[in-house]
């Protein structure tokens, strides 16, 4: 070996073995946080790999744990703002414990039993440590519980769906139930602080944009808005949606303002939409309309995407935590991994630890006109 070989010559855990004088099954022990080393060598390793520049082998720190300090994650609703600002929370919180995250994304809508087995089954070739499976529907969701896989997995879906938690739950083998645990957001806490401030502002006369109903999302937020505008006397018609796109609530805005307009009925004193590109639509069809808001129409969305606080007037909307769910989902991972304590979550419903949601009050939202 030449001298120019040598100078490039990645250093081994040999070396900072010898660097440290200590055995190298030591420098393994440090490498891999085993408690059974003293503070002082701890630190002698410590000293030599930052001195030598070490970085340890995935491959041979699997080996030596059996493990691959790999996560294995499959995710729908890669075009939206939720999903990918969920993941982007769990790759952070995996980063720093040391993990990797592997992910694959599929059409949450399309996705079969079969291909969720084989993605599954790929990522057990990679010998991954436990699943992360975010399910936004109700496809995703079932085909999450049904897969049989012996390492823990971790669910981040809605608390309500076509099938129910304690379904889906009753899905999943009796003998992987221990190793899987459910987190979501608190979206019916947070629909209940929207209904609550338009009961405060007045409003009576209301209609609410559902999403689509395949979409466990959806779903929870309009089986929320329906029971708790009922419980507070609200009046409310619900125009159901097929997607969650700014046109479409656009077109079925524009039909109302048109159909009110020719029939001389009475405008609602508020609307409320699933997320805030069917606030957007809504809002472009009152201004074409000459309606304004709030003046005549009070207007709320969900999700607080950016740039909502910048639109005219700012929108009033609901802001998920979607950094703490990644956190939360990660945390349950750590814990079933035996890495960190139990978790326990503010809230828990339906088999679901939530986390919450809380109500961003902006100029859209005033009170009931004519109040």
């Amino acid at each position: 070996m030449t001298a120019k070989q040598s100078v490039h010559k990645r250093p081994s855990m040999f070396d900072v073995a010898k660097l440290a004088g200590v055995s190298h099954q030591t420098v393994s022990r440090v490498i891999n946080n085993s408690p059974d080393v003293s503070d002082a060598t701890r630190e002698k390793v410590q000293q030599a790999i930052a001195t030598l520049g070490y970085r340890p082998s995935n491959s041979a720190r699997a080996l030596a744990s059996r493990r691959s300090r790999t996560i294995g994650l499959i995710a729908g609703g890669m075009k939206f703002y939720g999903p990918l600002s969920t993941i982007s929370s769990i790759e952070s919180v995996a980063r720093h414990h040391g993990l990797f995250l592997s992910v694959m994304m599929v059409h949450e809508a399309l996705c079969s039993q079969s291909e969720f087995e084989n993605l599954c089954g790929t990522f057990n070739e990679q010998n991954v440590d436990a699943f992360i499976m975010l399910t936004p529907t109700d496809v995703m969701f079932e085909d999450s519980c049904y897969t049989r896989i012996s390492q823990p997995r971790v669910i981040a879906t809605s608390t309500h769906g076509e099938l129910s938690v304690n379904e889906g739950l009753r899905l999943i083998h009796p003998g992987d139930r221990g190793r899987t645990r459910i987190v979501g957001i608190d979206q019916w806490g947070a629909m209940s602080d929207i209904v609550n401030l338009l009961a405060e502002y007045g409003h009576r006369r209301t209609l609410y944009f559902a999403g689509p109903q395949e979409w466990r999302d959806a779903r929870t937020r309009l089986d929320a808005w329906v029971s708790l505008t009922r419980a507070k006397s609200i009046s409310s018609v619900t125009v159901r949606c097929s997607t969650w796109d700014a046109s479409e609530a656009y077109g079925r805005m524009n039909h109302i303002l048109d159909a009110i307009g020719s029939q001389g009925g009475e405008l609602p004193t508020a609307v409320v939409a699933a997320n805030d590109n069917q606030a957007l639509g809504v809002a472009r069809a009152c201004y074409e309309h000459g309606v304004n808001i709030p003046r005549d129409i009070s207007l709320v969305g969900y999700d607080d995407m950016p740039g909502m606080d910048s639109v005219i007037p700012p929108l009033t909307t609901v802001q998920p935590d979607f950094e703490a769910l990644g956190t939360a989902v990660m945390r349950q991972v750590l814990h079933l991994l035996g890495e960190s304590d139990e978790v326990s979550l503010p809230v828990t419903a339906h088999g679901v630890g939530l986390v919450p949601a809380k109500v961003i009050r902006r100029k859209s939202l005033g009170p009931a006109s004519g109040r």
